[in-house]
């Protein structure tokens, strides 16, 4: 399981691609850079929080997971 450090971190860094997307594509559509700038900051922050909450409802679940042995040799 991963710490919540290691996930805000993961989240961070994802995040940071997806800001540069969404700013680009909006400033390639309306040519305005403030407008693009402030939409892909709060996309960014909305969905650093949406993606920190899915992994620790995923980090939660039992599904799709193989339990350890009780013992090895």
């Amino acid at each position: 399981m991963d710490t919540h450090l290691r996930s805000v971190l993961k989240a961070i860094s994802y995040r940071v691609i997806g800001t540069f997307t969404t700013a680009g594509i909006l400033w390639a559509i309306t040519g305005k850079g403030g407008f693009a700038a402030t939409v892909g900051v709060a996309d960014t922050v909305i969905k650093i929080g949406i993606y920190i909450l899915h992994e620790r409802v995923w980090d939660n679940l039992r599904f799709g997971r193989i339990s350890a042995p009780e013992y090895e040799i």
